[in-house]
């Protein structure tokens, strides 16, 4: 009889889960695709970080052996172990590069966040909804501009015969070689960065605000607040999670620049070499230059670095506020 009891006590909690798997059936669809990437992109090459540890020697696989592939064959087989040789080169220009990479990172971090946040709200206060969607759609759709039309755009415009110049030298101006100065090329990535992303980044914070209860801001209202005093005190408050989790995730990524953007934009400029020079593009030129014997070893540890670094800043950066704002943290 006893176990009778327990197998009736068990059946209810186990059609209960059932009936639960099959309730998030939908949702766990919708996640497959990205769990698919994930797993193609950031764990199946995994294995390939060896790289940045060896000598890469392209080897043909003997005849018999059971890897026939003959890049994984001489990733794994062939390749002698060189320790942290490959880290090396990094240690050059490593000044600048961390100079360059992480004060950009910084920057954008800063201008981008209230950029973002601002947008969100201002869009989110706009009671027509449909006037609202339009000015996001625009907003939204430099994202999908490709860097290689914007660096053609930029330099019809700042290039020594381009429209800003034109502009300069019909008022009597000398005209400003914008390829050669490199005192500009902060405040050009700036623009170039919010243009860009200032749309895409407040999507996350318009679908956050359309969340809060509108009766908050209504009895704000009442007692008198302001508008700017209804953001300070009942909008940020809530936001701040998001922000927070958002700014988490950046700082992991603070080590690695957009290497289209900082690629593409100086043109090839060799002048401005000392401001735009970041880790992604220091190790693509160096490898297309071909000066590295080694230049899958060079590649893998420059990639390693940064992924080894970001991870300790996201665990570092969340353990700092779950010690004074636990609800904050990721985990």
């Amino acid at each position: 009889m006893a176990e009778k009891r327990a197998v009736n006590s068990i059946k209810p909690q186990q059609r209960g889960m059932a009936g639960s798997t099959k309730r998030q059936f939908a949702y766990c669809l919708m996640v497959l695709p990205g769990v698919l990437f994930l797993l193609a992109f950031c764990y199946l090459p995994m294995p390939g970080a060896t790289l940045a540890f060896k000598f890469y020697q392209m080897t043909v696989p003997p005849e018999g052996h059971w890897l026939q592939d003959t890049f994984l064959y001489s990733v794994f087989f062939a390749s002698e172990w060189v320790g942290l040789d490959n880290f090396t080169y990094l240690l050059n220009d490593a000044p600048m590069l961390i100079r360059n990479t992480v004060g950009y990172n910084l920057l954008f971090m800063a201008v981008g966040l209230v950029l973002q946040v601002g947008l969100a709200v201002i869009i989110n206060e706009m009671r027509n909804r449909r006037t609202a969607k339009v000015y996001h759609t625009i907003m939204f759709m430099p994202y999908f501009v490709s860097w290689i039309v914007v660096m053609y755009a930029l330099y019809a415009m700042i290039s020594t015969s381009g429209f800003f110049n034109q502009i300069i030298t019909a008022l009597g101006g000398k005209a400003i070689k914008f390829y050669s100065k490199k005192k500009y090329w902060p405040y050009i990535f700036t623009i170039a960065q919010v243009w860009k992303y200032t749309g895409q980044g407040a999507i996350i914070y318009l679908a956050t605000l359309t969340g809060f209860d509108e009766q908050l801001y209504e009895a704000g209202a009442i007692d008198g607040a302001s508008k700017w005093q209804q953001f300070i005190y009942i909008t940020l408050p809530q936001l701040m999670p998001v922000i927070v989790m958002l700014q988490i995730l950046a700082i992991g990524r603070i080590f690695n620049g957009d290497f289209d953007m900082f690629y593409s934009l100086p043109n090839g400029s060799g002048t401005l070499r000392q401001v735009t020079q970041t880790i992604d593009v220091y190790v693509y030129e160096t490898l297309k230059r071909g000066q590295l014997r080694n230049s899958f070893g060079y590649a893998g540890a420059a990639a390693f670095f940064q992924s080894i670094v970001g991870f300790v800043l996201i665990l570092v950066t969340n353990a700092i506020i779950k010690k004074y704002q636990p609800d904050m943290a990721l985990f």
